[in-house]
């Protein structure tokens, strides 16, 4: 019986012209009603085929206000304009899906919305932050290994034209930079908004992060990263000053300085175009290990800014 099951489940990826039967968990991001435009609305002109959202469990955090103050709204919005059923919860939902978007605006609720998905065996993206300890990205991660689940996490910033234009192999160093207001109730401060500039420098450097050293002020941090080849990597997180809503980043190879100037804007229909490809093949666009290096890197620099600014090697 257990063959057959997993026999129709491949069959039902692989049929052509259907879509996938997509349930979102947490409804408390402005994602959730991006993703679903993107997805649902064929006159979109940003539409990705291949996926529509049909159920969604709001879950949310009372304690975290970007939670508590809108999931009323996003809930009745994707209820009413684009006929999502709303489910009690998490089980009543994967009875009813083909593959999730994990969107829960709060990180530490990830790693215990995400275990039954991984044991309904149900391809997942995790949506920034991934999670909010570095200890709890490593569980979810061996957990999608132990169900032989597939999953990925990353920022939507990774898709800019302008980063995906820089990657080469050629490049020497990075510096990369962005808006990185905190949310206290995540103990890797950094992974709440200053995970997008990290996973832009990650996108151009790839991983080999050996240690790193993080200077912090009210108003912004610097942190450094060197590679195990000698390269180095910087990120600039802002909370003053006019950089909300812009990222840029600057590439060093032999031969030139390449710039990306100020990027703007969002890119949920090109990350949306991955996740649903993900969705179809169960090939993650970004590997594990280099999730888990950049949360490991989130890490290193948090307890570098409780250090005072000294150098930190990464855990594997």
């Amino acid at each position: 019986m257990t063959w057959r099951i997993l026999l129709l489940a491949a069959l039902a990826f692989s049929l052509p012209g259907a879509d996938l039967k997509v349930g979102i968990i947490g409804l408390d991001t402005s994602h959730v009603i991006e993703f679903t435009k993107i997805l649902n609305d064929p006159s979109n002109p940003e539409h990705v085929p291949g996926a529509r959202v049909v159920a969604g469990y709001p879950g949310g955090s009372a304690d975290v206000e970007d939670s508590r103050t809108r999931i009323d709204r996003f809930t009745a919005e994707l209820k009413a304009k684009y006929g999502v059923e709303i489910v009690p919860d998490i089980p009543s939902l994967l009875s009813r899906v083909d593959a999730v978007l994990l969107e829960s605006v709060d990180g530490r609720r990830h790693l215990e919305q995400v275990r039954p998905v991984f044991a309904a065996r149900k391809r997942v993206f995790i949506d920034k932050p991934l999670a909010s300890t570095y200890a709890d990205a490593k569980e979810i991660a061996r957990l999608g290994r132990a169900s032989g689940t597939p999953w990925f996490s990353t920022s939507s910033l990774r898709y800019a034209a302008p980063i995906q234009g820089l990657h080469s192999p050629e490049i020497l160093g990075a510096f990369a930079w962005g808006p990185a207001p905190y949310e206290p109730h995540h103990q890797l401060d950094l992974s709440w908004y200053g995970i997008h500039v990290i996973e832009m420098l990650y996108a151009v450097m790839g991983t080999g992060c050996e240690t790193v050293s993080r200077t912090y002020t009210e108003g912004a941090d610097l942190v450094v990263g060197r590679w195990r080849d000698g390269r180095i990597g910087v990120i600039r997180g802002a909370r003053q000053g006019k950089s909300r809503g812009e990222y840029g980043l600057v590439a060093h190879t032999s031969a030139e300085v390449r710039e990306t100037g100020p990027i703007k804007g969002v890119f949920y229909s090109q990350l949306l175009s991955e996740v649903v490809k993900f969705f179809q093949t169960g090939v993650p666009p970004v590997p594990e290990e280099e999730t888990l290096e950049i949360f490991a890197f989130l890490d290193a620099a948090q307890r570098s800014k409780e250090a005072g600014g000294l150098p930190m090697r990464l855990e594997r």
